[in-house]
């Protein structure tokens, strides 16, 4: 491991405690994160797997937005039983995510192979299932815990497989964390506007 992944695994760990407890800190983390995580993947060729990272980086700041907008419903919200804000996971959002799951999962495999990259289809997979993932948790959906899940998993044995340990040891740990996090925002989640 070298310092680029040390840090990405310092700054991932800190990164999913505030994500649990819904801290608005978690997206400033992820700027740190995503940005080393583009370095960490870059240099193992894995496009889609730093692209993804560039995608945090930007969503990173629109979570910090949207959150900051959100400010006085959720102080409301939490004020009231030390609830979490929940937004409930509407038809169109499910079917919208599920059309962009395949479409994007199959077009970005087709680059991926173009570009070289060693493990094109887990990587494409692991990119797009995470983008989702991070757009239903900047709306705050809990659904978006069972994608990480099955991210996390896939990011797993994508970085095993290419000797990434830290980032495995990242992985494996964001896994386990989601569950923590869906049984967490179940239990304290109340649903707003």
């Amino acid at each position: 491991m070298d310092f680029w992944e040390i840090f990405t695994l310092v700054t991932g760990l800190i990164y999913i405690v505030f994500e649990i407890r819904q801290s608005r800190w978690m997206w400033a983390v992820g700027v740190l994160t995503g940005g080393a995580a583009v370095v960490v993947f870059a240099r193992e060729a894995l496009w889609a797997s730093m692209g993804l990272n560039v995608y945090y980086v930007l969503i990173s700041f629109w979570g910090l937005y949207a959150w900051a907008r959100d400010e006085k419903k959720l102080a409301a919200a939490q004020a009231a039983d030390d609830a979490l804000h929940l937004r409930p996971l509407t038809l169109r959002i499910l079917l919208l995510s599920a059309f962009l799951l395949v479409a994007g999962t199959a077009a970005l495999v087709l680059l991926l192979r173009a570009l070289s990259d060693p493990m094109p289809a887990p990587d494409a997979c692991v990119a797009v299932l995470s983008a989702i993932a991070t757009w239903w948790l900047s709306r705050s959906h809990i659904g978006q815990w069972w994608l990480w899940i099955a991210a996390d998993l896939c990011s797993t044995l994508l970085c095993a497989g290419q000797g990434l340990y830290g980032m495995t040891a990242l992985y494996a740990f964001y896994t386990l964390s989601a569950v923590v996090g869906y049984l967490h925002w179940r239990r304290h989640g109340v649903y707003v506007g």
